[in-house]
């Protein structure tokens, strides 16, 4: 058994990054200090659809893709930036807002239910 498996490590990140609801989302899709950042993989993203006007940075290069000195730097993951991160049901955007935390970044997000939850959102609206 692990000593530090994946239930653990979503605790851990759940208890101390900001989440966003569906509901509250439309209200920051508009803020221009607000950049909702997509960390499915690309093929998730070309298969399901996104999030209008998102940013992506796949889970796996995240932590280069953040980072302003590397050679892969994302430029739409600005640390002024307030960062709503969602990926297909809410586990690995957790995740990744803890690790942009770690990183330096001062407010990060995650999208309870992710892209998910949205969609459904998206859905009833209709």
């Amino acid at each position: 058994m692990l000593k530090h498996g994946f239930k653990e490590m979503l605790a851990e990140a759940n208890a101390v990054i900001e989440t966003v609801s569906v509901q509250d989302l439309p209200y920051l899709l508009d803020d221009p200090d607000v950049v909702v950042v997509d960390v499915r993989e690309t093929v998730e993203r070309d298969k399901d659809g996104m999030i209008p006007g998102s940013a992506h940075a796949p889970r796996g290069l995240l932590e280069f893709q953040a980072d302003p000195e590397s050679p892969v730097y994302n430029n739409d993951l600005k640390p002024e930036k307030r960062l709503v991160l969602y990926c297909g049901t809410g586990g690995r955007s957790a995740l990744a807002a803890k690790t942009l935390l770690d990183m330096g970044y001062g407010e990060v997000a995650s999208l309870v239910g992710g892209y998910s939850a949205w969609s459904a959102a998206q859905d009833n609206d209709g």
